[in-house]
């Protein structure tokens, strides 16, 4: 028999204070508890979600697998395949390109608006922004994923997307894994060949931002790193 969120008394129960407070005002113990519906013969389903938060840091659930999840006691396979089906689809609706085109005018808002696309992933991805005269985001499209092993390759994938949607400035983006945003040597030089490249093509590249969860690195607010 497994204790279920009907068997704690009414004011423990996460879904009668999330009709009674809302969602927001739910600690993530409480939300856990929703997602994880019932606990074990040991536990109730609040005691297995805290024992949950005690093991990872809340910020660590988002690169969790269903294979890690299912290690823990009390978490079966059914149980961690929801969990981290209800993480990934969070994931996707914040990340889901509104109808309405937005405006991203400096590198902050460009970090805020662009950092959950990067921040957990374990390999180096690659985006180019496409913006129009407004400065307001066209597109979004992943170029390459690992290390830049083919700068020329990539550099027509570019601007061969900017030209398709006739894009007026390129942004590019990228992460560190380590969260550190000092660019690389690789960084700088790839960075100066697409600034030049953009110049020809009558498409500037007027940024190139490093990624991080906590910061980003912006080669336009440090324009002296490149050799221009």
């Amino acid at each position: 028999m497994n204790y279920c969120i009907k068997e704690l008394p009414e004011k423990e129960r996460p879904r009668e204070r999330l009709k009674e407070v809302g969602v927001r005002n739910l600690t993530d113990k409480e939300l856990l508890s929703i997602v994880l519906k019932t606990g074990t013969k040991e536990k109730n389903v609040n005691e297995l979600s805290l024992e949950l938060l005690k093991r990872y840091e809340l910020n660590e659930l988002k690169d969790i697998t269903w294979n890690d999840l299912k290690r823990l006691k009390g978490i079966g396979e059914v149980k961690a395949m929801e969990l981290v089906a209800s993480i990934e689809l969070g994931k996707r609706v914040y990340l889901r390109d509104d109808k309405k085109l937005k405006k991203m005018e400096n590198a902050t808002t460009i970090w805020e608006g662009m950092k959950y696309l990067l921040i957990g992933l374990k390999q180096e991805h690659f985006y180019c922004l496409y913006f129009n005269t407004k400065q307001e985001l066209i597109k979004k499209k992943l170029i390459y994923i690992g290390t830049i092993n083919s700068a020329t390759t990539h550099t027509r994938e570019i601007f061969k997307e900017a030209y398709l949607v006739s894009a007026s400035s390129i942004v590019c983006i990228h992460n560190h894994p380590s969260n550190d945003v000092t660019p690389s040597k690789a960084d700088i030089l790839f960075t100066n060949h697409l600034i030049r490249t953009g110049e020809i093509q009558g498409i500037p590249v007027v940024d190139h931002i490093i990624i991080g969860e906590k910061s980003y690195y912006s080669f336009y607010e440090h324009k002296d790193i490149l050799n221009l």
